[in-house]
Formats: C-alpha cells, structure tokens, sequence
C-alpha cells in the first residue's frame, strides 16, 4: 500500500515564555484513499483526545508556544517510538500506525488492508517526522533563548477502558517517567496541585498507569535544564465520552483552573530553573 497525505502534519503557534505545550492525539484528519480501508467505526476515530485545545485556550494567556497534530492517532501515532517499540512492556498498547482501536476492535477491513514496513515508513516520514521536527527545533529555540525549557505533553482518554486499565482511571494522571524527564521534586509539586482539585471531585495520581510516552521520555533531559511533562486526563472530566464527543463547558469549567494552575507550575520552575 502507498501512504500520501495533502495536510500539513501540524499547527503551530510560537510564544513568548519558555514552555510549549503538545497536543499529539487532537488530530482527526485520515486521508480518504486511508480511510477507505477502514472499518466504520475507526473512520469515526474515537480514540481522538477530543477539545484539548479548547480546554488549553489560557495557553496564549500565559505565552506558551503550542504545537498541535493534524492527522488522527490511526494514521500515525506521534507519540510512539519510531521503531514502534513498546513503552510498557507486557501491557496492552496499541503501536506506531494502530491496526486495532482502544476497544480492541480492528481498524482495517480486512488484514489484507493493514501497512506494510514500506507504508509505515511513508507516514512516520509525512506525519510522523515533520512534528517532532517542529517540537525539537521549539524546544532548541526556547532552550537558547531562555536557558531552560518545558514541555507539556497534553492528552486525554476515556475514564473506563478494560483493555488498559482496571476500573476507573484516575482523572489527573501526571507523568514524569518515574522522575527522569524533569527535574527532582517538580512532579510531586504537580501532584500537589491536582489534589487541590479533590474539592471538585478531581482525583489524581503521578506516574500510575500513564507514566509519560515517547515525548514525555525522549525530550524530558532535566540535565540540559529541559523539563518534560505528561497530563493524561479523563475525558469525563471535560466532555462527553461516546459519540457525538461533545464538549461539556459547565463541566469543562470546573476542571480547567485546576489544569491552568499545573501548567503555570512548570512554567514557574522552568523560569526558575533558568535563572
């Protein structure tokens, strides 16, 4: 199979303060020839972290830079190695170009219709490549600028997924790739933030099930004064889950300060950092 897409891979918007903020699952985008191949349901590409940077809006507030993916997780996921290579062993993921959904349903209409390593190939160097080329350049400017940087790596899911997780998920889950993608002490200060949203019925953990990705793992290198961090959110707590996806502003509100004020959290330790 050939791989072609006419869509930039990416938006992006440059700040003023040293912090980007990543969006890489929001993309919703699969080219049709693509999408011909897919079963119905994963044309309708649920497993999208739906709204994040209608939630993010404070971003251009607080002068982050924001870099935001085009093309749905289904065509290429930004977020995996470009080997493919798995980030938690022995679990349950879903790989670089996905051939099964979140619900464990197949993506292609048949195995006959799956990417080869040629195609594969062909979308990690259009989709895939092209953002992290922009998300390394971003960084480097603001590393040089600034004397440190942060990265905010921002994502969502649905709150019950059997396939990856038991129960419930946890609304804020933090991750810091168990400390070595930032700097000692700033995931337990972001910890400490998202308890304050237990009053608005907000539960939180640092580094469970979502202990960061391959951006959170690749780019954080607290030693160089760079400073990665991954939010994994529910999507509960800021829209509706199943079909139509739709934003829920009133629930969304509630969340949304508590969010604002983990970020500027790791804005303030990068300006810190950088002094």
């Amino acid at each position: 199979m050939h791989f072609e897409t006419d869509r930039a891979a990416f938006e992006f918007r440059q700040g003023t303060a040293p912090l980007l903020i990543s969006f890489p699952h929001v993309g919703t985008y699969v080219p049709p020839a693509l999408a011909e191949r897919f079963t119905p349901e994963a044309r309708e590409v649920h497993d999208t972290d739906w709204h994040l940077p209608l939630l993010y809006a404070f971003a251009q507030e607080i002068g982050a830079s924001t870099l935001v993916a085009t093309h749905s997780r289904l065509v290429v996921d930004m977020n995996r190695p470009p080997d493919g290579a798995s980030l938690y062993p022995g679990q349950s993921v879903t790989g670089l170009c996905p051939v099964d959904t979140f619900a464990d349903t197949p993506v292609y209409q048949s195995a006959a219709l799956q990417p080869d390593d040629a195609e594969i190939a062909q979308r990690r160097d259009q989709v895939w490549k092209p953002y992290h080329d922009q998300l390394a350049a971003e960084l480097a400017r603001i590393q040089a600028q600034h004397g440190a940087a942060g990265l905010w790596d921002a994502h969502s899911i649905q709150s019950v997924l059997p396939r990856f997780f038991e129960g419930k998920l946890p609304d804020l889950n933090l991750g810091t790739n168990k400390g070595a993608s930032c700097g000692e002490g700033l995931g337990e200060a972001l910890l400490a933030e998202a308890r304050k949203g237990e009053a608005d019925g907000f539960t939180s953990v640092l580094n469970g099930r979502f202990q960061g990705g391959y951006i959170t793992r690749h780019y954080g290198q607290p030693a160089q004064n760079v400073h990665a961090i991954q939010l994994e959110m529910t999507q509960s707590s800021y829209m509706q889950e199943h079909m139509p996806f739709d934003y829920l502003p009133a629930v969304a509100a509630k969340v949304q300060p508590h969010v604002r004020r983990m970020v500027e959290t790791l804005l303030a330790y990068v300006q810190q950092s950088a002094r």
